[in-house]
């Protein structure tokens, strides 16, 4: 077949964006029970609505969460551990009313536990007691009357609070015998990855707590993800070594009473330069799980590429890993069951999956894949890890895709134009996991580079903590130079330097678009434009977030005000499309708004996509795709090219000044 000649960006793809919004599912949170692997699937067809699945011992797969129930709570806004699994009995949030239910094998579920003010997280089950363990939210009167605490909850949905006075608590997590739960705990102004605590606490006859100590984290620490091992080991993953490894408290220190000592007794499992742990936007993750032998399986990030290994014992008290042959290169949610290990697994060749692990031929098998997209692979970019220099001469990280689409080449000497992505956190980090999202824009003919800025995880304590009251600094420094690095390497049109990003990212956009001229057009998603308004009108989980990142308010306002695009629209001088849900409790309509009328009236280029019904983050298909073909028209309009594949058009408001701001060309 003979190959067109066509300009970049004009390329004709089999990758619609209807066909991805709607192809593309999401799945998370797997969990066994026996040898039931259950999982909770994001649907996009279904209003994004969370349905739990389970996949049987003898492999029949069926939905056991019926329409209109939806899993999926609402603590911290940003949920996860939306539900759990004992003995074939569900219990799960209810998204309409963030009330308790349960269920049994599937049928119509009951009301537990809850009231109009109360939602609830991250379960967990004391076998030895029938309660249900958990993290409660609880709002008052107003929006920032909130309390969190850790509770209990028996069969006739009686609560009984287990802890309280902290601002925040997560992972609820009571031993295999009975005797004791741990649960994390942190305060204001730290997010849980900047300073928290592993605290210990022996339960009495009715599940009370009689004694309670803290056996790790503490000032300038962080820990997460507590799990028990089956012999009464505590796991839980610190970063006394600067990075997030695996630490254990032997079962053999704790079969006396809790003490102060058990702080100095634990240990460190595996001490490497990676990763054992994401940092706990959502409540529930887990990169490791041990297993009824006494190894562990644990997954370990290094510079945003994950590695599955299983730490054996060694025959002397220690655990010795071994590297698992393995075609993924990210993981997340790791399970352990009786025979198999889940988890959520990905690679630059394959799509996110639902996989499991057959613990003794450690073989890999797909549960649920994300997509049944085939996607021929002569549209497939794969990602190239790049390294950077930043403005303090440091190093940065990015994934570069090239334009990729043998059906068609540019003209001679022409050079593609880019898109940068910002990811969103901006405690975060992007994977080189095979994305629809990339390959739409790679299979028209775009360059992307995703961008793990200074700031991100996945890279040790310092690295995560270049941002420290730098953000919309070194976030947008290391976009600038990464977009500059590849221009000076003469792979993409410096003069066609978009970039794009979500939330976070928005944010980190805008000030791209602001405060540099790098870029000569941008995409907010939900992006934040007003510091100070973000400070003064957020969620409790995020409320104090920005006095780390940016500084304290109100003593640093200036600064707030200094890092704040909105104040600074007489420095934009390019076009902007901005996306953005109504009901976004994150980053509210208010955000995007003043920023689109400043543009206005400054006589700028600019689109707005106001969505109706969404959040922080789009869920419904229809918003998904129309995501998409509004930020492609909008690049076509902008570096004036003909799209290959005709979407609808979006309203530019003041699109015939794009000749005048270096936009058409």
């Amino acid at each position: 077949m003979s190959v067109e000649k066509r300009p970049f960006g004009s390329w004709t793809s089999p990758l619609a964006a209807s066909q991805i919004a709607a192809g593309v599912i999401k799945v998370g949170q797997p969990q066994w029970d026996g040898d039931d692997l259950y999982w909770l699937e994001g649907r996009p067809l279904e209003g994004g609505r969370n349905v739990i699945v389970r996949r049987s011992a003898s492999g029949k797969v069926e939905d056991m969460l019926h329409a209109p129930f939806n899993a999926r709570t609402r603590v911290h806004e940003y949920g996860g551990g939306d539900y759990m699994v004992v003995d074939g009995t569900i219990y799960f949030s209810n998204f309409e009313d963030q009330q308790i239910y349960m269920s049994k094998a599937g049928a119509l579920p009951t009301f537990l536990a809850g009231n109009k003010n109360t939602r609830f997280a991250d379960y967990n089950f004391d076998r030895k007691r029938k309660l249900v363990f958990c993290v409660m939210e609880t709002h008052g009167a107003t929006e920032h009357d909130v309390t969190n605490t850790v509770v209990s909850i028996n069969e006739k949905g009686e609560i009984s609070q287990v802890a309280g006075g902290s601002d925040f608590y997560m992972s609820p997590r009571v031993s295999p015998d009975g005797r004791f739960v741990c649960y994390v705990q942190w305060n204001h102004p730290n997010m849980p990855w900047d300073e928290s605590e592993l605290y210990l606490a022996e339960l009495d006859a009715e599940g009370k707590v009689s004694k309670l100590e803290r056996v790790a984290g503490g000032k300038d620490l962080s820990v997460s993800s507590p799990q028990w091992g089956h012999d009464g080991t505590l796991y839980f993953v610190s970063e006394e070594t600067g990075f997030w490894n695996l630490h254990k408290i032997d079962a053999e220190d704790l079969k006396d009473s809790v003490s102060k000592d058990l702080y100095a007794k634990a240990a460190i499992v595996l001490k490497e330069q990676r990763e054992h742990a994401l940092p706990a936007w959502v409540f529930g993750m887990s990169n490791y799980a041990p297993l009824k032998d006494g190894n562990v399986l644990l997954s370990a990030n290094d510079r945003g590429t994950w590695e599955l290994v299983l730490l054996e014992q060694d025959g002397k008290g220690g655990l010795k890993p071994l590297r698992i042959d393995s075609p993924y290169a990210n993981f997340a949610y790791v399970k352990a069951g009786n025979k198999q290990a889940a988890m959520c697994a990905g690679s630059p060749d394959a799509f996110s999956a639902l996989v499991s692990f057959d613990l003794k031929e450690h073989t890999f098998e797909v549960e649920r894949a994300t997509t049944e997209m085939h996607v021929d692979k002569k549209y497939i970019s794969k990602p190239q890890t790049i390294e950077f220099k930043t403005e303090d001469n440091k190093t940065a990280f990015a994934f570069f895709y090239p334009p990729k689409n043998d059906d068609f080449e540019a003209p001679a000497g022409e050079l593609p134009p880019l898109i940068v992505f910002s990811h969103g956190g901006p405690t975060g980090q992007t994977s080189n996991d095979l994305r629809l999202s990339i390959q739409y824009w790679t299979s028209r003919g775009f360059a992307i580079v995703d961008v793990n800025y200074g700031g991100s995880t996945g890279f040790g304590r310092e690295y995560r903590e270049r941002l420290k009251k730098s953000w919309g600094i070194v976030d947008m420094h290391d976009c600038q130079n990464a977009a500059r690095y590849l221009a000076g390497k003469g792979l993409v049109d410096k003069d066609r330097m978009a970039i794009a990003g979500g939330s976070a990212g928005g944010y980190t956009t805008l000030c791209a678009l602001t405060f540099g001229d790098v870029f000569r057009a941008g995409a907010s998603h939900f992006g934040v434009s007003d510091l100070e308004a973000l400070a003064l009108d957020t969620h409790k989980f995020e409320s104090r977030y920005l006095d780390r990142l940016v500084g304290d308010y109100p003593a640093d306002k200036e600064t707030y005000i200094a890092r704040s695009p909105i104040h600074h629209t007489d420095k934009l001088s390019c076009p902007i499309i901005f996306l953005q849900g109504t009901e976004d409790k994150v980053v509210p309509p208010s955000q995007s708004e003043a920023m689109v009328d400043a543009l206005k009236a400054k006589k700028l280029p600019v689109a707005y996509v106001l969505f109706e019904g969404e959040q922080h983050g789009f869920r419904q298909a229809k918003n998904i795709a129309r995501a998409l073909e509004a930020e492609l028209y909008f690049y076509s309009r902008v570096f004036d090219f003909e799209l290959g594949n005709p979407v609808e058009p979006v309203e530019i408001v003041n699109e015939d000044a794009l000749q005048k701001v270096g936009g058409k060309r």
